[in-house]
């Protein structure tokens, strides 16, 4: 028997260009399934940011800024977690390489950043293949 979290998920797919109310689109179907399925204040908010960081590394840094490129966001939200997929279609990279922006060195460096609260925000978070497909997951605890 399927357990009732399991049995009702709030999926959905989009390509994106870097428009604004595309984003806010997006933004708001996916924090509907989050409210649906009682994700507090702080896993939304958590959320929200991991996603608006992820697709601004896929269109800065995975498609470099390019128009004519797309970026996907692909979730998957339930009682109990919220997978999320942001692929672009840059040639990837090595997230090892990505200097830590709070050693003392690379405070001025102005990257970074966005990848550490991804990993801070998330439960899960890893890259495929050539480093341009992101996996996030957020796991809900449960609620006393």
């Amino acid at each position: 028997m399927m357990s009732p979290s399991n049995q009702s998920a709030d999926d959905g797919a989009v390509r994106l260009r870097e428009i604004n109310e595309d984003i806010e689109s997006m933004q708001s179907s996916i924090a509907g399934a989050l409210v649906r399925h009682g994700y507090p204040d702080a896993a939304m908010f958590a959320i929200r940011l991991s996603i608006e960081e992820a697709l601004m590394n896929g269109f800065r840094h995975g498609n470099l800024e390019d128009p004519t490129k797309c970026v996907e966001v692909r979730w998957k939200i339930n009682a109990d977690e919220a997978t999320f997929h942001v692929i672009d279609e840059g040639e990837g990279f090595d997230p090892e390489s990505v200097p830590d922006p709070t050693l003392d060195e690379n405070l001025e460096i102005p990257s970074g950043r966005g990848l550490m609260l991804i990993r801070a925000y998330m439960t899960n978070a890893f890259y495929h293949g050539a480093g341009n497909h992101l996996e996030m997951n957020f796991r809900k605890k449960a609620q006393p």
